[in-house]
């Protein structure tokens, strides 16, 4: 594996954390809605990452990477509280909140953030053992 593939690499994880960052912050800016019923309440959302791996040329050198497969919807069900006052509520006098976990989220985003960082010193990494590499012949 060359260098430049390293860019090509945590570009790609870069990208991956990125799009983690913007379902997080979605996540959280809808923890606080609510609706009529389940149907129509917001669901937390989470990226699925997929390894990328291939071959190239006949050296046998392997280009890879991380890219996002799918954004999924939690399955968890939406909580039920007991507001009649609510203009939202059903008959019964329930509006429903989303399942988001401000908590989860909150250690998604540090995690997320935690790992773009890394990938950038992973890059910035590689640039200066580059250059270190062509200074070599001076």
């Amino acid at each position: 594996m060359s260098l430049y593939n390293i860019f090509g690499i945590s570009g790609s994880a870069m990208s991956a954390q990125t799009v983690r960052l913007n379902t997080t912050a979605s996540n959280i800016a809808n923890a606080d809605s609510v609706a009529s019923s389940h149907g129509e309440v917001y669901k937390a959302r989470h990226p699925v990452f997929q390894t990328i791996m291939s071959e190239m040329g006949a050296g046998n050198q392997h280009n890879g990477g991380v890219k996002v497969a799918a954004i999924v919807e939690s399955q968890a069900e939406a909580v039920a509280k007991y507001q009649p006052e609510n203009p939202l509520a059903d008959d019964k006098g329930y509006v429903y909140s989303p399942n988001v976990s401000i908590v989860e989220e909150m250690a998604n985003m540090i995690s997320a953030s935690r790992s773009y960082q890394s990938n950038v010193q992973v890059a910035n990494m590689t640039k200066n053992l580059l250059n270190r590499t062509l200074t070599l012949g001076q």
